[in-house]
């Protein structure tokens, strides 16, 4: 699913938002940040998922998937 960008439910923050953008002063999102904490912090998130299975019994994996899928559906 594509990122979108999120645009300000208050009528003068979109202003200033639409303003910025067409003025090509948009803020740098990572501005602030330390650049090896953000790939460190992406690197993570890369493998967590796969590491975490790779780690697990088919027995916790079913369970968890079982969880998952029950908590997806409590709202239906």
């Amino acid at each position: 699913m594509p990122k979108r960008s999120r645009k300000p439910a208050d009528l003068n923050k979109l202003a200033s938002a639409i303003v910025d953008e067409a003025t090509g002063q948009v803020p740098d999102p990572d501005e602030g940040k330390d650049p090896a904490a953000v790939a460190l912090g992406r690197k993570g998130g890369l493998k967590g998922g796969k590491a975490r299975a790779k780690r697990m019994s088919a027995r916790q994996r079913s369970e968890a998937a079982k969880k998952a899928a029950e908590a997806r559906w409590e709202n239906r």
